[in-house]
């Protein structure tokens, strides 16, 4: 279509109000903010990639539909694919459109003759150009999207519970979007609108410090985002959303599920039962200082007095279990120091020599943390690991003891029972960089059922159920025991008797 021709086409800000005004409805404030930043997105000169996030029940499909009608209208030639979590929720949008154009006085002349062109899952208008594909047709999350083609891709609703409840559940369905990447067609238009439903939702257009874990899915997309309630407390939509509404909303849905939908924040539909945010986290390292005819060992400025190491091995494919080793210091006042902590990788094509290089990077991992004894999970698989890890270690000469730990309870329990004192009294500090692996995630959704992944939670907690007990000590007249190592006790030290008790 000629620009001039486009020049006499009415706005979409126009194209909603005469749809809605044969409705016998009125524009709310919040849907006219909506299709001025959807028009504006769509006729930008810039990258055209949005997020549109509005409260549940805010009229925000009924507009993204009526903007697919207005787009095939300024510019039939447009191909638009819409995506939801299923194929039904997709065609229900499809089917909407396909009625607005029938209806709306601006696009009756869009729909074809021909029958097979008006189909309920797909359909083509009336355009200038013989194109292969539909001008909008309906898919599936996971449906075969191979060879099509499309200028406007809807994101609708994609993110839902059943496809995000788990770590494995959201990288399938961020591995699935990414092949839209595919479809678009070059300065095409890409469209999501939702709401969270994970506290490691997709709808993330900025670096999270909450969540340093995980890369924004949409890094750059532009962001409207229009919550029920405002900065200032009040009603997005009081025609139909008082004050006592959105509180009866509040107290029938709950906290949680409140924050989500209408609120649009990312959160956990169940509560943590490992709070992330009792964690200290910490950027010292490790230093070996030789004083008093002893090694000390330092994180930071703090002095460490004993230190534990587990490993829970795996040889599972990349979705199933991880080989995780992890170490724990323990400072003089009964602080834990979560150091180190690796997700041992091993390539695919190594994968029948797996057992010796996870020996050898669990070798390399006890070197670089001075330690001098390492715990070995034995059920299962990790029987015969011990003495092939012994075996690495006398090749590279450490002296470091394997022992090997048979674990018969229950594994949330053990993991339970470990972190839940120490979190109470936020005594368990965890260095930075270990808030970029997994370790945050699995703690954060970790289920007593199992439904998670827990291997670093697991590991963690057999380092902290490892390391004694320890209470803050004073020594009389400031005297400290002398200690030939870093770790352990002295071989003699005399204890200041010189007190009387009254």
């Amino acid at each position: 279509m000629k620009k001039a021709d486009r020049e006499k086409k009415v706005g979409f800000f126009a194209f909603i109000f005469v749809w809605l005004r044969l409705q016998g409805l009125k524009v709310p404030k919040h849907q006219k903010t909506m299709s001025r930043w959807l028009s504006n997105l769509f006729l930008s000169q810039d990258k055209r990639q949005g997020l549109l996030m509005a409260f549940r029940n805010s009229g925000k499909s009924t507009i993204v539909g009526l903007f697919c009608a207005w787009v095939l209208y300024f510019k039939p030639e447009t191909r638009i694919l819409v995506m939801a979590a299923d194929h039904a929720l997709a065609k229900k949008m499809v089917r909407n459109v396909k009625r607005i154009i029938e209806q709306h006085p601006l696009t009756k002349g869009l729909k074809p003759k021909k029958l097979e062109q008006w189909a309920s899952g797909q359909f083509t208008v009336n355009r200038p150009l013989e194109l292969r594909d539909p001008s909008m047709l309906a898919k599936g999350l996971g449906a075969n999207i191979t060879g099509l083609r499309a200028d406007l891709i809807i994101c609708d609703d994609v993110e839902v519970p059943k496809n995000s409840d788990s770590p494995n559940k959201r990288a399938d369905m961020r591995e699935k979007l990414e092949e839209l990447d595919y479809i678009l067609t070059p300065n095409g238009m890409q469209l999501y609108i939702g709401t969270p439903h994970t506290f490691y939702t997709i709808y993330q257009t900025a670096p999270d410090a909450k969540k340093p874990e995980t890369e924004p899915f949409l890094l750059g997309f532009k962001k409207l985002e229009l919550p029920i309630l405002d900065k200032n407390g009040k009603s997005a939509w009081p025609e139909r959303f008082s004050e006592e509404n959105i509180a009866s909303i509040r107290i029938r849905s709950g906290e949680n599920k409140f924050l989500s939908q209408m609120m649009l924040t990312p959160v956990n539909f169940t509560d943590s039962i490992l709070d992330v945010t009792r964690l200290k986290a910490y950027e010292g390292e490790i230093k070996i200082i030789f004083a008093n005819n002893r090694d000390y060992l330092k994180i930071g400025e703090k002095k460490m007095v004993s230190a534990s190491c587990w490993w829970d091995p795996s040889f599972a494919s990349a979705k199933g279990d991880n080989s995780v080793i992890a170490c724990v210091f323990t400072d003089e006042d009964g602080h834990y120091w979560l150091h180190d902590l690796e997700y041992i990788k091993i390539k695919q094509e190594d994968v029948d020599n797996a057992a010796s290089l996870q020996c050898q990077k669990v070798a390399a991992f006890l070197e670089r943390n001075h330690l001098n004894s390492v715990r070995v999970e034995a059920n299962g698989i990790g029987k015969f690991l011990p003495g092939i890890l012994r075996q690495t270690l006398a090749q590279k000469n450490m002296r470091v003891a394997v022992l090997e730990m048979y674990s018969s309870t229950n594994k949330a329990e053990r993991i339970i029972s470990a972190f839940e004192v120490l979190l109470a009294e936020r005594a368990l500090n965890v260095h930075k960089k270990i808030w970029s692996t997994p370790f945050i995630e699995e703690m954060r959704e970790f289920s007593p059922e199992g439904k998670t992944h827990d291997d670093a939670l697991d590991a963690v907690a057999g380092c902290l159920s490892s390391e004694p007990v320890r209470l803050s000590v004073k020594f009389a007249l400031g005297e400290t025991p002398k200690i030939n190592k870093w770790q352990g006790t002295s071989k003699q030290f005399s204890a200041q008797t010189t007190f009387e008790i009254e």
